[in-house]
């Protein structure tokens, strides 16, 4: 069993998940979230919850499925 994420190592991770999506804007729209709000919580002025890392998860997933499929196309 893990031990929970402090609230500033969910910030970092929240904030490397961003990233990886593209950025505040790409993140944003996957999230269904204002941008302004993506960067107030990569800032550390809101909290991160577990349902916010939650979505997170099932976004990035999304994201896999999506570029395992275009890598598969490519790779014909």
């Amino acid at each position: 069993m893990t031990a929970p994420l402090s609230p500033s190592d969910r910030r970092d991770h929240f904030a490397h998940c961003v990233q990886v999506f593209g950025g505040p804007t790409p993140a944003s729209r996957r999230l269904d979230i204002d941008q302004r709000a993506i960067r107030r919580f990569v800032s550390g002025e809101l909290p991160i919850s577990d349902s916010l890392l939650a979505d997170t998860a099932k976004a990035l997933r999304a994201l896999i499925e999506e570029a395992t499929a275009a890598e598969a196309a490519i790779d014909r």
